[in-house]
């Protein structure tokens, strides 16, 4: 018999790899729920936990229930608009893989700096190094932030729904990496999102633009290509997205800070 902890990641899990229709039919859901039950039942978030009071408010309630909502870290977007780009294949592998490569995040809330790694993982290198030249990622916001069993911060979607795509597809890499051990994510690691469905065993090969950045271990099979890891100082950035919590009170919904991706560079050294 499995234990709560052991059902409780499992779950986490399946969530994490559920189709976004889905997910964004559950967030409709809950919004829905959520006007209805405004009137009387008020909706306290604090340190990622949900409770509920029952009655009205008066205006020292209402004062208190703004001083304890999450607190946006981030500052304001720098000007511009995403590029509607798409590409009818993947690009022509030009990258050297014996060469360092770093990719810069330059966000509204902190530079996330990324080192990574050409020599296992080099057509995701070297998409990225492909679409991040053309401002592929600029003025994008990261969508997506999952705060129990999973704790990530997904970007690279410019339509911010999470379906958007390059138009092209990139295959799996490097999924037998050593730092993948006990279906673990290590804090520090940046990977692909894809379409793989783990219980039909299909969507492999299916990565395009979007990933994600582990703040905190996360337990997850080795089915998302990991090809970078986090700088130091883009960690913190990254506690401090976390600690703003999701705006669903789910787990898994749009982070409460204003995560823009002013500029991003790819730079070989």
């Amino acid at each position: 018999m499995v234990s709560q902890e052991q059902r409780r990641k499992q779950l986490a899990r399946e969530k994490f790899l559920r189709q976004q229709e889905r997910r964004e039919a559950a967030r409709r859901r809950v919004r829905a729920r959520n006007a209805v039950i405004a009137g009387t039942l008020a909706v306290v978030v604090a340190g990622g936990a949900v409770s509920y009071a029952a009655g009205a408010f008066d205006g020292d309630d209402a004062d208190a229930r703004a001083d304890s909502a999450p607190k946006d870290p981030c500052e304001k977007a720098a000007p511009g608009k995403v590029k509607p780009l798409s590409f009818k294949k993947e690009p022509a592998l030009t990258i050297d893989k014996s060469a360092d490569y770093t990719m810069d995040l330059r966000t509204t809330c902190g530079d996330i700096g990324l080192d990574l790694d050409a020599a296992k993982a080099p057509r995701t290198v070297n998409s990225f190094n492909f679409l991040v030249n053309k401002g592929y990622l600029d003025h994008t916001k990261c969508h997506r932030l999952t705060t129990g069993g999973i704790y990530v911060l997904q970007c690279g979607d410019p339509k911010g729904t999470g379906k958007g795509t390059p138009g092209y597809q990139i295959p799996d890499e490097n999924l037998k990496d050593k730092r993948l051990k006990g279906n673990v994510y290590p804090a520090g690691t940046v990977a692909m999102a894809n379409q793989y469905d783990a219980r039909a065993k299909k969507g492999r090969n299916t990565g395009g633009s979007q990933f994600f950045l582990v703040y905190q271990d996360s337990q997850l099979p080795p089915d998302y290509t990991p090809f970078g890891t986090i700088s130091d100082s883009g960690m913190k950035v990254l506690k401090k997205i976390a600690a703003a919590g999701e705006s669903s009170g789910q787990g898994d919904g749009a982070p409460n800070a204003t995560v823009v991706i002013d500029k991003a560079t790819v730079t070989k050294s």
